[in-house]
């Protein structure tokens, strides 16, 4: 997927104003408008520019974009990193334009979606905006629940006209078993209307932090555990974390490196429950020193073995 500078498209430097960019757009806007334009590209230069004024002049995208820095070399594939956008509390649900890029739709179109599905019912007279964030949580949060302290990045644009962010910090109750994607609505938490009325609700999606150890699946939980070639041929039992302590893990004999052994029901605790997942993987001893070295030639000589047997070489 192409990155797209919205920056360069727009002819406008990355510390614009807001009103730099709006006089930025009126100009290109009307110089490649398929109307009145005699421009041979008008019609895909108008959709960029659009495209492009769409994310700078919502301080929200335009902060959460900024992100992403000036992106990868020329001819570089993009995608997004998972943990794109996280902590940035967004307001509405934002646009949805088929003609917009894939990379519009990978940064934003999801979001979009999210925010127009927290919309139920639509436009409520008297009632404020819906706003929504994405976080990271630890693996521990969903284990157990409990409170967290959650810092959001508010993007506004100052009486200068430039893009600056406040800091909001919530406590918010974590539901324990809840998984990737899914929300904690926080009634009242949104926008507030103007004059008398109640404020929107805050939806905050739930994404999870990498795990040094672990690694998350839906309700399904893995680890890659290290075992010695003899363990694996002939059988053993060894110790292996889990997220909920020690357990002693038999190794069945004649296990191999990708061999999976299932601890149901010790993953994630949603309803129902996941499963916990021990991958197995080989750990060779090093041959660093005599001793070693004529062990794995003990070895060499008294088993038959042709790790490419099956490659017809």
């Amino acid at each position: 997927m192409e990155f797209k500078d919205y920056y360069k498209v727009m002819g406008v430097a990355r510390d614009a104003t807001e009103a730099q960019i709006k006089q930025a757009y009126r100009k290109l806007a009307r110089k490649y408008h398929p109307d009145v334009s005699k421009e041979k590209d008008a019609e895909a230069r108008f959709k960029e520019v659009g495209e492009a004024y769409e994310v700078l002049k919502s301080p929200e995208k335009r902060a959460a974009y900024d992100q992403l820095g000036k992106g990868p070399r020329p001819g570089e594939d993009f995608r997004p990193p998972p943990d794109w956008g996280a902590g940035f509390e967004f307001s509405g649900a934002g646009a949805r334009d088929s003609d917009y890029s894939d990379f519009f739709e990978a940064l934003f179109g999801a979001r979009a979606r999210a925010g127009a599905d927290n919309r139920r019912g639509g436009f409520h007279p008297g009632r404020g905006e819906d706003h929504h964030a994405k976080v990271l949580l630890d693996l521990d949060a969903t284990l157990h629940g409990g409170t967290r302290q959650l810092s959001l990045r508010v993007p506004e644009i100052d009486a200068e006209g430039r893009l600056v962010s406040k800091e909001r910090v919530l406590n918010v109750q974590v539901p324990k078993g809840i998984l990737r994607g899914q929300h904690i609505r926080l009634a009242g938490q949104g926008a507030r209307p103007p004059g008398e009325g109640t404020p929107g609700d805050l939806f905050i999606e739930v994404e999870f932090q990498p795990h040094p150890l672990y690694r998350i699946d839906e309700r399904d939980l893995y680890l890659d555990l290290p075992v010695a070639p003899w363990e694996a041929a002939l059988g053993a039992t060894v110790k292996s974390p889990t997220p909920t302590g020690t357990v002693d893990l038999k190794i069945p004999a004649g296990s191999h490196a990708g061999t999976k052994l299932r601890l149901k029901g010790r993953g994630i605790p949603a309803s129902p429950p996941g499963d916990f997942y021990v991958i197995l993987q080989i750990a060779l001893p090093a041959a660093n020193d005599d001793k070693a070295k004529a062990a794995y030639a003990a070895m060499a000589a008294a088993l038959p073995f042709d790790p490419r047997a099956n490659l017809g070489v």
